[in-house]
Parts: structure tokens; sequence; C-alpha cells
């Protein structure tokens, strides 16, 4: 941050910040903490990992419920005495988070009268256990952790009204006002990084009176901070209506706190679009606020144009305070090349707005160790994972590619993976979850240096006619991925001369083998039959690994639990080959060949894969019977580590865009029988059961060590039999006569 506790200097260049998710906060009496889903609190290894990423301050907790929860006297300071000197070892500024989404120790709460003293009381403590931190956010988001602890009622006090709200968030700002106060005693060079979401609302001219007070209603925290809420403020009237006393808004202003730096957090739902048509809208999206029922929508899920994004609105907190700025939260929720998008459209964005005068000091990639159940506002441990740089999902924190992109942008070279020629979800024609709305006001924030990137190169995909492939053409086309699909008429991948034509004629990113994946069905082909194809696998992975060492480019294969057929023990990535049949020992071989042709090629094994366009794998047989009314028969010892080829290709997909090599097992259950598969399946879409426990004891066909990248099979069957049901429908559409007038 332009040198040890100093405040970076304007003209030092934009800087690289990092983010850890600290929350720790309470719903009713339970806390859900963030640091132990994410294993980081008893990981003081990661610290290097995070300088590893060329961030030169991270944002880091010395949260106030851990060290104190029973008061200073008691105070544990071990685990932050081991962790804050190592990252100034390391170059890496703290930035201290006292409250991160939090409402304190259990003796207080953001509604509680004695919050802002106690807090301020933590605050003195830090400061005199380490006199040389110099950054500190004492409250994270205290507008928006007010909205929903004061009047969505999500987070504990769990209040549902703007009484509750407003006092939350004077608390909030007194809080920190005192926090600040009690650290300068200590430390008078210390300094305010004051952090908010970056919100923006628009809206249908009917909802003009709700767009403008939200957009109001968005500064508050910093307005009250700067000492700027004096009768003249457009919303001290709505204050004092709420509860606040002009004392204690006074009070604020004749102490202010301004930021020293203005802390502002931008997600894709930062931007919202309300509509008095509600009848237009998912009911999920219909809400009430002051009496006035609409739709509340992210910009880019309904807008036909997107909105200019991040880049304007910086320029409005700039324009507002005149205050050094960092963005300290960025992040999206998607696949692993929307990511690396959205970082970089982030960081142009700053570059942008730097050029034009304003104080921009930093980007702050947020969740560097991912973030866990942010889909339902951490009111449930369902599991929902998003990964950031690094994946903590296996035994280590594995980096991703987001982490090889901070490594370029703090480096100042050039970003170069393939897939940032494409443009994000929010820009692309299948965002909307409703009819798109029109808003000339909106602009798109497609600039020219967006639209001059050039074409992305595409994946190659061999095996053109198997369901793995088109399942790749699929999920490619979803997540703007170019994608050619290469079948035996157009690409040999047992010729490599067929293949090189192919690549040169293409120039791909990267290369799929999707051909041979699973065994055909028994009785479909003579025993000739299936040792030529046994053989083609076996040259064609080869022929294609050897081709991609060639051209530089990286190469997936697909494999299967068949090669570990006979092994014992825990069969997962580290296990040794032991085929018990012919497709086995021919996938082995296979695999074998390929990593002595290519040591960094991708290996993917699954199980059984299964999907709803036209499957004809063993499920899609199984169920193609019961519906006609047959009976199926399945072996009782036929155990399956099932697939459901959506999200296997999505995780291989991200695996490929993270550069990943070596062996990997992917499935959505590591071990269940073929009968209780096909029951689960059958029940769901309404056929006839088969006669089966399907709570049986499971046996894992595949095991993992390096991380379990897919959902459940429950998750999975669910989307399975939707997709199904949708899929018939659409049949009966299109099969449906027509009427018409003659």
């Amino acid at each position: 941050m332009g040198g040890k506790n100093q405040q970076p200097e304007r003209g030092a260049g934009l800087e690289l910040w990092g983010g850890l998710e600290c929350t720790v906060n309470r719903v009713s009496d339970q806390y859900f903490s963030q640091m132990e889903r994410n294993g980081h609190i008893d990981r003081p290894g990661d610290i290097e990992r995070f300088a590893s990423l060329g961030i030169r301050a991270v944002r880091y907790p010395v949260l106030w419920e851990c060290t104190a929860p029973d008061g200073i006297e008691s105070a544990d300071w071990s685990w932050s005495d081991e962790r804050l000197p190592r990252l100034r070892e390391l170059g890496v500024e703290p930035i201290a988070g006292l409250v991160h989404h939090g409402s304190g120790p259990r003796h207080t709460s953001l509604v509680s009268p004695c919050f802002a003293e106690k807090l301020a009381e933590y605050a003195g403590a830090v400061a005199q256990r380490y006199p040389w931190l110099t950054y500190y956010t004492p409250v994270n988001e205290p507008l928006t952790t007010a909205r929903f602890s004061g009047l969505s009622g999500v987070w504990y006090p769990h209040g549902r009204s703007e009484a509750l709200f407003v006092r939350a968030l004077l608390n909030q700002c007194r809080g920190t006002v005192l926090a600040m106060r009690a650290i300068r005693a200590v430390n008078p060079d210390a300094k305010l990084v004051q952090t908010d979401d970056l919100s923006r609302t628009y809206g249908t001219p009917e909802m003009a009176h709700l767009v403008d007070f939200f957009n109001e209603r968005r500064w508050l925290a910093w307005d009250l901070l700067c000492g700027m809420v004096g009768p003249e403020h457009a919303l001290y009237g709505f204050l004092l209506d709420a509860g606040a006393s002009a004392e204690e808004l006074q009070w604020l202003q004749e102490n202010p706190c301004p930021p020293d730096i203005v802390g502002v957090n931008y997600y894709i739902t930062s931007e919202r679009w309300l509509d008095h048509r509600v009848e237009n809208f998912p009911a999920s999206h219909v809400h009430e606020y002051k009496g006035v029922r609409h739709a509340d929508m992210e910009t880019a899920r309904v807008l036909a144009n997107p909105t200019p994004g991040i880049e304007p609105l910086l320029g409005e907190v700039w324009e507002r305070y005149r205050l050094p700025v960092a963005i300290t939260e960025t992040h999206i929720d998607a696949h692993r090349e929307d990511q690396l998008r959205w970082l970089r459209e982030t960081w142009q964005a700053a570059q942008s707005q730097r050029s034009k005068g304003a104080d921009i000091r930093a980007v702050t990639v947020w969740a560097l160790l991912g973030s866990f159940d942010w889909n339902c506002l951490v009111t449930a441990c369902h599991g929902y994972y998003e990964p950031g740089p690094f994946d903590v999902r296996g035994a280590e924190p594995r980096a991703t590619a987001v982490a090889a992109l901070m490594r370029e942008l703090a480096s100042g070279r050039a970003a170069h993976h393939p897939v940032l020629r494409g443009s994000g979800w929010w820009h692309r024609p299948g965002r909307f979850l409703c009819k798109p709305v029109a808003a000339p006001a909106v602009t798109t924030s497609l600039t020219e240096r967006q639209q001059a990137r050039g074409a992305m190169p595409p994946l190659l995909v061999a095996g053109a006619g198997g369901a793995l492939a088109r399942a790749f053409s699929a999920r490619c086309q979803t997540r703007n991925l170019p994608c050619v699909l290469a079948g035996r008429d157009t690409m040999d991948v047992t010729d490599p001369a067929a293949v090189d034509r192919m690549i040169r004629e293409h120039k791909p990113w990267a290369i799929v083998n999707a051909a041979g994946a699973r065994p055909p069905l028994p009785g479909l082909v003579d025993a000739a039959e299936e040792e030529a194809a046994h053989q083609a696998l076996i040259v064609g992975a080869s022929v294609l690994a050897a081709a991609a060492v060639r051209h530089g480019i990286p190469y997936l294969m697909f494999s299967s639990a068949a090669v570990l057929g006979g092994a014992a023990g825990m069969r997962d990535e580290s296990a040794e080959p032991a085929p018990d049949d012919a497709f086995g020992r021919a996938q082995a071989e296979a695999e074998a060949r390929v990593l002595r042709a290519n040591p960094r090629a991708l290996i993917v094994r699954s199980g059984h894969f299964f999907g709803a366009d036209g499957d004809v794998g063993l499920l899609g047989h199984a169920l193609a019977a019961l519906r006609e009314g047959h009976s199926v028969a399945l072996p009782s010892d036929l155990m399956l580590a099932p697939a459901y080829l959506p999200d296997l290709v999505d995780a291989c997909l991200d695996l490929a865009v993270d550069g990943e090599e070596g062996v990997w097992h992917l499935y959505n259950d590591s071990g269940v029988s073929a009968s209780a598969f096909v029951a689960r399946a059958a029940s769901l879409l309404g056929l006839a059961t088969m006669n089966v426990d399907v709570e049986e004891d499971s046996t894992p066909v595949l095991s993992t060590r390096r991380g379990k990248l897919l959902p459940s099979l429950d998750y999975a069957l669910d989307r399975f039999t939707a997709a199904m049901r949708a899929r018939a429908a659409d049949v009966e559409r299109r099969e449906a006569p027509r009427v018409g007038r003659g």
C-alpha cells in the first residue's frame, strides 16, 4: 500500500488487494462462520498463498466475536498473534476487520445501547496489542448489515422495521467513530477504510419516488461518518421519523470520522431495476416497500441493454466525497471464465476512472478462499460453494485461473487467457429471467476495447457422435465458449495428420477427447467390434495427447471408474490402476500412454454419466423400458458413481480454464447401486417403481482427495428429471397438430 504503515500515494499506480471472506453472522442463536467452513481458521499456511498472488494489502479479520466473546479481560489473541506479523513480514498490509456482518458477541447486538462503546473498547485493545497496524475497518458494510439485520429480518436481531434498520445503522456508525478514536489514541496515523455496497437503482417512471429514495439511502453510512447529515440532508426527515434523535444526528455531524479510503463493494446484484408491472416478473422478485408493490431484480437479468457497470459509479463516489476510493470487494458467482471476465472488467473500469482524474487506489479480489452459502445469505449450511482464487474443496487449497490473472494484474503483465476474449454472461442475450425491459436511459457497457478483442479461439472436442460431446456443445454455448465438435467424418483421431490439420484450421485453445468415454451396453456389439473400439480408444487418446504437446495447448481426456474396477481400499486419484474387464484395461492403457506423451494432460475419471438430451446409456435405456411398461432387471452387485452431464462438463471446463493436470475423479455420488439409482430417477418421473431398497449401504466406486466438485446426486436428479419433463413437453408441443383458418 505504498510503503509499510503509509497511506498509498495517488501516483503509485492501481494496486491489487485481496479479501478473506470471514463473515460470522448470527441467525437466531446460531452463528455461521465462513472461516470454519473454508478452513483458514486452522490453516496458517494460507498466508504464504495469499502473498504469492502479488497483493499489496489484504482485508483480514481480527473479529470481536472470535477474539473476545466474553469480554476484553478474557481475550485470546493467539490466532491473530500468529498471522498478522506473518502478513507484515511478507509485505502484505493487513486491513483489520473487527466486525464483519456480525452483531458482536452475545452480550451485545447491533441495536444494543452498549454496542458502540463496547466495540470501541475492543478496538482500543486491538490497537494496544498491534500498535503497528495502520488500516482498519471497524464495521464492514454498516448500511448493508443494517438492512439485512434490521429491515429484511435475515440476520440477528431479525428486525423488520425502518426503526430497527436506522437504530442498527446509527449504532454501527457511532461505533466506528468511537473505535477509530480509541485506535488513534494509540496510533495517530491509523486509517479508516470504510466499506459498503456500491449500489444503484433504476426503474420505471412510476417507481421514481422509490428509486430516488433507494439512491439516496445507499450513501447514508458514508454520509453519516463524513458529518454530512444535517437538517438539509435529503433523508434527515426519514431518519427522524424512524426513531433517530436530532441530538444523535448532531453528534455524528459534530464528530465526523470521514474514511481515509472509501471502500466500495460491487456485485452483479448491486444494481437493481424496480418495476410497477409485477405481473411480468417471477413471484420471487415481487416485494412491497412503503406500501408500494413492485418487482425488484438485478439489472443484468431484466434490462435489454446492460447498465454501464461499475465505472460511472466509481465516478459518483469520487465526485460526492473527493476522498480516495478503493474497490474493496469484487466477485461474481459464475463459471471460471466469467469470474475472470468480471475481474478484468472491474480492473479496467478502475483504470479508466483513474485516467479521468478520480483517485482510485485499489481493486480487491474478494473471497480469496471462496465463500459458502451466500446464495441463501448465509442463513443455512447447504454446502453451496463459490470458489475464488483458491478452491478449498480438496485436501489443500488449489489455485484457480483467478489466481493466475491476479498475478498478471499485480505484475503489470497482459492478461493472456483465451477465454477473456469472450463477454461475460451479464452482457449476453441468454441472461434474462423475464421478458427484457427496454430502458433507453441505460446504455451498454460494451466498450470499443471489449468489442476489439477479436474472435475467441474454440474448444476442439473429439467424439462428436456421443452424449458427452453433445453436452460439451450445449454447455459451451451457454457459457459463451466457442466449440468445434469433430467426428470421424472430419477428424480421425487415430490419424496424426488429420488431427494436425484440424488444429491448424481451428487454432483451438484446448482439446477435449470425449470419444470412448463409456463402455457399450452389453449385447449391442460383438467381440471383434468391441476389441477394435478399445484399440481405437487407446490410439486416439495418445495421438491427441501428442498433438496437444506439439501445438502447446491443454489436453483433457475422459476415463472411467473401470480403471479401478479391481482395486482394493480407497479408490482415489492416487490408487494404482486395477482394471477387471477389457474396457477398463483399454482405458488404463490409454491413460498410461497419454501421460507418457503428455505429462501435463488432464485425465477425468467418472462413473456412469447421464443426461436428459437423448441419453442412451444405462439410465436412459432403463427409463425407456419402464416408460413402455417393461420390467427392468439390473445386477444386484452393479455399483455406479453417477455424474450428471451438465455438472460433469461444467466442472471439466472450469478445470481446463484453470490449466489443471493429472487425474481427477468427478461424480455426484461416490457409489450407489444401479437398481437404486434407476429407482430414484423413475420415482421422480412418476414411472413404475422398482422393488429395491433405495437406502441401502453403498460401496464407493470412486473417491477423491483433490476435491468433490460436483453437487449431490439428489440435486442432480432433481434437475435431470425437470429437464426430462421440459424435453417431453417440448416434443409434445412440436408434434401437436396445427389449427389454422383453411
